[in-house]
């Protein structure tokens, strides 16, 4: 396994559109592994293959509970439900964070790394980071839905 080089800010790859995996062979589950180790190497809960230059439709996810890492791919929404804002940053940009709209509940379609058909049942945060992961796999970040920036209120310490 390896850790992969993330692109970041204004890499021009990040704008490109993903295209769908058709071969589901050995070297992807390699490059499934390389992704989940750089992602658990970067403390991220979610990689989309554009952010380490390859522009195929899959991404990784990682919520650290005991269901563990898991792969996606040619992912596609299904159904969605409800309406959530929370605050979003990304290991490809660097220099801000804000808060996203997101459904609050979702039903996804996509493949595992065997080819065979899944769907995916998600709500909270686990369907916040897959919405995040599937907009990369179109050229969207999460800076072009972001509402407003989160701005971290620095505390001052009282004299005693």
């Amino acid at each position: 396994m390896a850790i992969l080089q993330l692109r970041k800010d204004e890499d021009p790859i990040l704008r490109k559109q993903s295209r769908p995996i058709e071969v589901f062979d050995e070297k992807l589950r390699v490059f499934a592994e390389d992704m989940i180790e750089t992602m658990h190497a970067e403390m991220g809960v979610g990689l989309a293959a554009v952010q380490v230059g390859k522009l195929r439709r899959m991404l990784t996810y990682d919520l650290y509970d005991e269901s563990g890492p898991g792969v996606l791919i040619n992912p596609r929404i299904l159904c969605s439900e409800g309406e959530s804002e929370g605050v979003e940053g990304c290991l490809s940009v660097t220099v801000i964070r804000g808060y996203v709209n997101r459904p609050e509940k979702l039903t996804v379609e996509g493949y595992d790394l065997e080819g065979k058909k899944i769907t995916i049942e998600a709500e909270g945060l686990f369907a916040r980071v897959l919405c995040h992961e599937m907009d990369h796999l179109d050229g969207i970040l999460f800076t072009d839905k972001m509402t407003r920036e989160y701005v971290v209120e620095e505390e001052t310490e009282e004299e005693s």
